[in-house]
């Protein structure tokens, strides 16, 4: 598959890039993208969330009656989880989410979340560019000569530039990554790709190693 390059103004350049089939043209794999994705946002929480037991509450723990002759049911003391401010029974406790897969796998995930996004012509390869200071003025100016105002869009850099990671933050459904940071995530909830033309390169090493 080729895609015509593109400038920073929307213009194109006469360059063609080629996107190899062994990443832009593999059979989908939905399932390998669910768990992809499903890891993604397992390590993303934070397990933290966590109740006082009966054991970890403050309070006497003398028993309140006598065990008979009440009339009512029996009970131990204040801080059991039946009464008010008592201890709660199985509540949440601190643990990690997190799960592994296989580094296969992962990368059958991306390869088939690029597919989808090359069948839906979702991927634009626009020539290298930077900044040479923060300017997120420039950085909506480039959306728009792209047709990409108000969309969701995820550029896609070989390597960190922090001018324009910094002229992107305040830009809104827009997010920069690096091509070792693109994960299955980012592609299927990223709207457009907009690969840089030296990242399409970097992409086949780091999928086809």
């Amino acid at each position: 598959m080729e895609l015509n390059v593109v400038n920073i103004n929307g213009k194109e350049t006469g360059r063609k890039v080629e996107l190899p089939d062994s990443i832009f043209g593999v059979e989908p794999n939905d399932h390998a993208i669910y768990l992809d994705v499903k890891q993604f946002l397992a390590h993303k929480r934070q397990g933290t969330s966590k109740s006082k037991q009966r054991n970890e509450v403050s309070g006497s723990t003398r028993k309140l009656k006598k065990q008979k002759g009440t009339g009512g049911a029996r009970a131990g003391s204040i801080k059991s989880p039946v009464f008010r401010g008592g201890g709660r029974i199985f509540g949440p406790e601190p643990r990690d989410y997190s799960f592994k897969l296989n580094r296969k796998l992962k990368q059958l995930a991306r390869k088939s979340a690029l597919t989808y996004k090359a069948k839906n012509n979702a991927i634009v390869v626009v020539e290298d560019f930077t900044f040479e200071a923060p300017k997120t003025k420039e950085f909506v100016a480039i959306h728009k000569n792209l047709n990409l105002s108000g969309a969701k869009s995820t550029f896609v850099l070989k390597e960190q530039n922090e001018n324009i990671y910094l002229s992107s933050r305040n830009v809104e459904k827009s997010k920069v990554v690096t091509i070792n940071d693109l994960n299955t995530y980012d592609i299927m909830n990223g709207g457009k790709l907009v690969f840089v033309e030296s990242s399409v390169a970097e992409l086949g090493n780091l999928l086809n190693a």
